[in-house]
């Protein structure tokens, strides 16, 4: 019986998430509940702000009063929510019960309820400006994509040198200042059918595939530790 009114609760909220006045489209992609906790996941199109993340949390708020201790995870698209890394989510919003509010909970949704926002990725105005760096190391080259790696708050570049013969990949990671942190020239290996680009010595390795880069480590037995799409 739980699992079904989870579901016909995940099929509410899927025929809800549309886009309305002030809030901007999301889907539903999951829904659970504990003993503690609701957890619904919704994907986004974009970096949103602080008021676009609210009215989206307030929306699923007021149609799902059923649950309780609500938390709202944000994921971007291209993200994995099932990565290992830190963080796979562009924000989180929490609300907590009326005896875990504290005076410090000052912020709140369209309907006055209380919620804990954190955002974790970067904001749509530093993801702009930081998708428009050109190094000089890669002017003129082949560009494969723009990957902004919210974990690191690096850029991640691709790009073929269009005047090497051999054609071999580099990889160019940049700070938000523009300054290379990394340069790499991955190591190719096709293992069953994909194409593993090898970034360490120890076999950590990223692919490319449909405008989305996925990191994987040696340490995770081929789960992904973190994917992004190129741009913002």
């Amino acid at each position: 019986m739980k699992n079904l009114s989870i579901y016909i609760l995940f099929v509410a909220l899927l025929a809800s998430a549309c886009t309305k006045k002030n809030i901007p489209h999301y889907t539903i992609a999951r829904v659970t509940k504990s003993d503690t906790a609701s957890k619904v996941i919704v994907n986004i199109g974009s970096r949103l702000s602080e008021t676009e993340l609210l009215s989206i949390a307030g929306k699923i708020k007021a149609d799902s009063a059923t649950l309780t201790n609500l938390q709202v995870y944000y994921l971007l698209t291209g993200h994995n929510e099932k990565s290992t890394g830190p963080n796979n989510f562009y924000a989180t919003a929490k609300y907590p019960s009326a005896q875990l509010a504290t005076m410090q909970d000052t912020l709140k949704d369209n309907d006055g309820n209380v919620v804990r926002l954190k955002i974790t990725g970067l904001s749509a105005q530093v993801a702009k400006k930081f998708i428009t760096l050109i190094p000089k190391e890669i002017s003129g080259q082949k560009i494969l994509g723009h990957f902004i790696d919210d974990n690191n708050a690096t850029l991640i570049i691709p790009f073929i040198d269009v005047v090497d013969p051999q054609k071999e990949l580099h990889l160019l990671e940049l700070d938000t200042a523009g300054k290379v942190v990394s340069a790499t020239i991955p190591t190719v290996v096709n293992k069953d059918g994909i194409q593993q680009l090898m970034v360490t010595q120890r076999g950590d390795y990223i692919t490319l595939k449909d405008s989305i880069l996925t990191q994987y480590s040696i340490d995770d037995m081929g789960l992904p530790y973190n994917s992004i799409k190129s741009g913002l």
